[in-house]
């Protein structure tokens, strides 16, 4: 009989989730099969979904449930939240068969003396059959219990998980999905508990959970017990780790974000009290809560739990891992595992794309965006759900959902949000996880929406815009593009993309392309470190007490000020490198002007004032000068990080604004200090185009280059003498004009002469298709254009390339 109700974890596997449920049926397969692989899984035993059926059945409860559910009005929120708290209080209330008491107690005090003790502590978590299902996500509808110690304890939160199978979502998604009640079971697992009180805990996945990027294994953690990640009552520390490149050789972090994890959950001080919440201290919230090697050993077993996954089910199977470091060893465990049920369902042949239209406003309010999508609606803030709704008060659908943080009760009116809205949470929220799956934008973790914010209020949430979520007032037009790369046609001539945010690196990654012809350095150092670097070298001799306790705040967690602006440029480079690896992505060295270098933090205090800073002291000129050549081999060391130690091979640098063959030739010099040298491990090195000197010298340039990536911007206003800013001669700005044409031919057939490539990075091609279609028959190398022009971009130059196939076919006929 044992046997039927009571299961070791290591004698369930993946076939019995019938039996166990899919959380349980994973752990038992996983310490199966991946254990002699060094993955540590928590020892345990399954309560069982027969055990579950005898409960029921001996308390004669089905057909008492089955009567208040049939009555449920589920257009009635109070309706559902009175009838499952109904349910939940019947099976709390009742007790265990005799038999199957004695023998889960007995099971318990084998799993203590496994560990020598005569009551350990365990964590009791639920698993339903159903909650892995594909077209099912049941994630986080069932409930977890920390820290039960003793027998009578062990008891009570078993019933509760019992329980927990008609919590007010639950009851609520099997109806949506068209479940029976009672055709789903639920098992329990009886797992030891480990020490992350003491040490770290959270969440993994095996891709992106915003993009679906699938070689980036995203990990979210905290101090202390996990369970506040869920909750979102604290921002996690986030790491991304490049999985292609995930091996002895390279350690590709890729991203580190410190959060902000001001509190802690522990181990309560007395048997009433299970788990507690705690402040930590200063000096820790400073400090990523995993270390490098840590990352490095979590991502590893990530991808080696999805491989198995994968070859188990004979198709593509992401996962959602809970990870657990024990504070008292240090060890890592893998507490859960189940299959990702929002990407691994998509057609990512089709892709769809939400974008504003052009506007004026600034948001009011800014948080963690949550997919891709755009959402407009009433504001309608809602403290709790004891609130009772009455009348024209209610939550109506198309409403934006203002709230501190939602739980699973929530959930019959997230789906009727046209948007959703939180103070708290990050992207492992309980609000984070239940927006994607549901298709409605999120932006958690905006701090005050409920203060900021006023009922009625007309708002459009946007999700569209990288990692940050904005928020607008009023109803701002946007338009859904969707498209079918099966359709697109195949051309010959590169297309590569134009991409300056690292945030939407990923989601780009989806579109037709051939690698990044431009990767702008300015904009990683503006949004991302958003301090002068030479300021962040010398602040300390400017005495300058304001700026120094900005510096001090904003290197929380990094070493030193040069660590942060290395590793904070290094990240923004490598997570577009890596979105597009194994492709070339070409990065400009930075060319801010002076007055855009003024009004980074400190910058005053080392930028002159120049009347014309368009063609002053920038580019290449600022390499090589004493005031700025510190700084510039920052930018280098990045680039060495980026290549040397994460392995992304396939950065290419760029040189902007090089006047002379002199000064490249010393800008190489410097490059060179710091291990950057062309052709060395393969660096490619470019230069960029855009003074008429480097196209009369283009014969000169190409004897030090891997080739030419022409800016079409600066050389047209350069070879036309103009102003591209002031609008008193906007009419007379034009790529197309017969003069810069002309330049444009001259570059292309030198490069072909000497034997280096030429591509073009400028806005021309992204505006004007006749413009690319003069490149395409000058025979220019790679077109690279802004990832919102890639579709339209591809059918004309497929047009081009046809038209020039049949000419020279005619010409071929006439010969």
């Amino acid at each position: 009989m044992e046997n039927k109700f009571i299961l070791g974890l290591q004698e369930a596997g993946i076939s019995d989730i019938e039996r166990v449920g899919g959380k349980n049926a994973s752990l038992g397969e996983m310490i199966q099969h991946l254990s002699k692989l060094g993955i540590r899984i928590p020892a345990g035993f399954i309560i069982t979904v027969d055990a579950y059926q005898s409960f029921i059945s001996y308390n004669q409860l089905a057909d008492k449930i089955s009567i208040l559910i049939a009555d449920i009005d589920y257009e009635n929120m109070e309706s559902l939240r009175r009838a499952g708290l109904q349910v939940r209080n019947m099976i709390r209330n009742t007790k265990f068969p005799p038999d199957l008491s004695n023998m889960i107690i007995d099971a318990y005090y084998r799993l203590s003396a496994e560990y020598g003790q005569e009551i350990t502590d365990v964590a009791v978590r639920s698993s339903a059959t159903a909650e892995d299902l594909p077209d099912a996500s049941f994630a986080g509808q069932q409930e977890t219990y920390l820290n039960v110690r003793g027998p009578a304890a062990i008891m009570d939160a078993v019933r509760n998980c019992f329980a927990s199978l008609f919590t007010d979502r639950a009851i609520s998604y099997r109806r949506n999905f068209g479940f029976d009640h009672f055709a789903i079971g639920i098992s329990v697992c009886i797992q030891k508990m480990v020490r992350s009180d003491l040490g770290s805990s959270g969440v993994a996945f095996s891709l992106d959970t915003e993009s679906g990027f699938k070689d980036a294994v995203v990990i979210n953690g905290i101090f202390g017990l996990g369970e506040l990640i869920v909750q979102g009552s604290i921002s996690p520390d986030e790491f991304i780790v490049f999985k292609p490149l995930l091996n002895d050789q390279y350690i590709p972090i890729i991203e580190k974000k410190l959060g902000l994890k001001d509190q802690m959950m522990v181990y309560g001080d007395d048997p009433d009290e299970r788990v507690k919440i705690i402040p930590v201290e200063k000096s820790v919230q400073n400090k990523f809560c995993l270390n490098d090697q840590q990352i490095m050993q979590l991502a590893k077993w990530v991808v080696i739990i999805e491989n198995y996954y994968t070859r188990l089910k004979g198709h593509w199977c992401p996962m959602d891992i809970e990870w657990a470091v024990d504070g008292m060893t240090h060890e890592l465990f893998i507490v859960q595992a189940r299959p990702e049920t929002i990407h691994s369902r998509k057609d990512h042949t089709k892709l769809r794309e939400y974008v504003m239209q052009p506007h004026q406003q600034t948001p009011i309010l800014k948080g963690i965006a949550v997919g891709d999508q755009i959402g407009s609606g009433r504001v309608k803030i809602m403290y709790s759900l004891d609130k009772r709704l009455t009348d024209g008060n209610e939550f109506k659908a198309g409403d934006v959902l203002v709230t501190e943080m939602t739980d699973p009760d929530w959930e019959p009116i997230m789906k009727k949000a046209s948007a959703i809205i939180t103070n708290k949470g990050g992207r492992t929220c309980h609000a984070a996880i239940i927006a994607r799956e549901m298709g409605v934008p999120a932006i958690v973790g905006c701090r005050n929406a409920t203060t900021r914010l006023t009922d009625g209020m007309e708002v459009t949430a946007s999700c569209s815009e990288g990692d940050e979520g904005f928020l607008y007032s009023g109803t701002l037009p946007f338009d859904i593009v969707e498209t079918s790369l099966d359709e697109l046609p195949e051309i010959n001539t590169k297309l590569m993309l134009n991409v300056a945010s690292p945030s939407l690196a990923f989601r780009f990654s989806n579109i037709p392309n051939a690698g990044v012809g431009l990767a702008r350095e300015e904009f990683i150092i503006n949004n991302y470190i958003g301090i002068h670097p030479m300021a962040l070298l010398r602040h300390k001799t400017l005495k300058d007490e304001v700026l120094s306790a900005h510096i001090k705040s904003s290197i929380r967690g990094f070493e030193n000020e040069e660590q942060f602006f290395i590793q904070k440029l290094s990240f923004g480079i490598a997570k577009i490198a890596a979105a597009f690896y194994p492709n070339t992505v070409i990065v400009r060295f930075s060319d801010f002007k002076t007055n855009e270098y003024r009004n980074l933090t400190g910058g005053e205090h080392f930028e002159p004032a120049e009347e014309n800073p368009m063609i002053g002291w920038r580019g290449a000129s600022r390499y090589y000068s004493e005031s700025y050549r510190e700084a510039f081999g920052l930018e280098c060391k990045a680039i060495a990080h980026v290549r040397e130690k994460m392995g992304l091979g396939n950065v290419a640098v760029m040189i902007p604004f090089c006047r002379t063959v002199e000064e490249l030739i010393k800008v190489k010099k410097i490059m060179s200090e710091y291990g950057l040298e062309k052709d060395r491990a393969g660096l490619q090195l470019f230069l960029m185009a855009e003074l008429p000197s480097n196209i009369l010298m283009a014969k000169e340039f190409a004897a030090h280059i891997t080739g030419f990536s022409i800016g079409s911007n600066d050389l047209t206003q350069l070879t036309l003498g103009l102003d591209r800013d002031s609008a008193l001669v906007a009419h007379l700005y034009d790529e197309r004009n017969v003069a810069v044409k002309r330049m444009l031919k001259m570059l292309i057939r030198q490069a072909k002469a000497s034997a280096v490539k030429v591509g073009i990075c400028g806005q021309g091609p992204s505006d004007h298709p006749d413009f690319a279609q003069f490149l395409v028959e000058e025979g220019i190398d790679s077109i690279s254009v802004t990832p919102d022009s890639v579709i339209k971009t591809i059918r004309a130059i497929h047009a081009i390339e046809n038209r020039k196939e049949a000419v020279m076919m005619e010409e071929n006929i006439l010969v």
